[in-house]
């Protein structure tokens, strides 16, 4: 199936027009732009003159007649870190090569929102939930002038970290996962952060006591002080 060359979805943007970063959501497997946009308001508090994105996913998904999928989880099996994380590799790399399909609009997306509003990589961020985390951690440390920052909610890094040209600002990430996610468990924040860190990107992880696959209200408030404080004010 060919991806899209356009990505379309919801947005927020600020009333008064005036736009001094960007922010982009993007959404889970079987969900929409939808989903994650109604978290917008709650982020503009901490972040004024945002403007709020969050592009459906190219593709419709597989095992649902609604909501759309990044790619495809066929052979997805949410236990195998726990049972065989010897065999996670194999896994990952076919996931991996679905986030490489589903890249390319994405960062047209990116480049296009960048340059509407005139602004650098320097005042982007993304927030990925699950599958989305997983595409704004493969895309956005791939980009050749990657966001400001990254929060990935209940997700999971697919293969190691792209290396950067010298000179090239290296994004910082939070990761935030439940610590009785069912379906990515949080073991899988727990690696992703070990290759962050090797590979000398700034990144901290906070595990939710209880919170099973989703976003509590702490962990947004978390999200949102991480990107006032990484984000250009002014």
């Amino acid at each position: 199936m060919t991806a899209p060359a356009t990505l379309t979805g919801p947005d927020l943007l600020p009333k008064d027009g005036i736009v001094r970063r960007i922010v982009v959501f993007l959404h889970g497997y079987g969900a929409d732009g939808q989903d994650l946009i109604g978290l917008a308001p709650f982020f503009a508090q901490a972040l004024p003159h945002t403007a709020f994105y969050a592009p459906d996913a190219p593709y419709p998904c597989e095992m649902s007649p609604f909501g759309r999928q990044w790619f495809g989880l066929d052979d997805y099996d949410p236990d195998m870190l726990r049972r065989d994380p010897a065999n996670m590799a194999a896994a990952h790399a076919r996931m991996a090569a679905g986030v490489a399909r589903a890249a390319p609009p994405l960062r047209a997306f990116l480049a296009g929102k960048l340059k509407i509003h005139g602004l650098g990589a320097d005042r982007l961020a993304l927030i990925g939930f699950s599958q989305g985390t997983m595409m704004s951690l493969g895309v956005g440390l791939a980009l050749d002038q990657p966001p400001a920052a990254i929060v990935g909610f209940s997700g999971a890094m697919l293969g190691q970290v792209p290396p950067m040209a010298e000179g090239v600002r290296r994004p910082e990430v939070l990761l935030i996962h439940g610590t009785n996610d069912p379906v990515v468990p949080v073991e899988a924040s727990g690696h992703a952060l070990a290759k962050l860190e090797a590979a000398g990107i700034q990144a901290a992880l906070i595990r939710r006591p209880g919170l099973a696959h989703g976003i509590d209200q702490q962990g947004a408030e978390a999200a949102a002080r991480f990107l006032m404080e990484r984000l250009p004010q002014d």
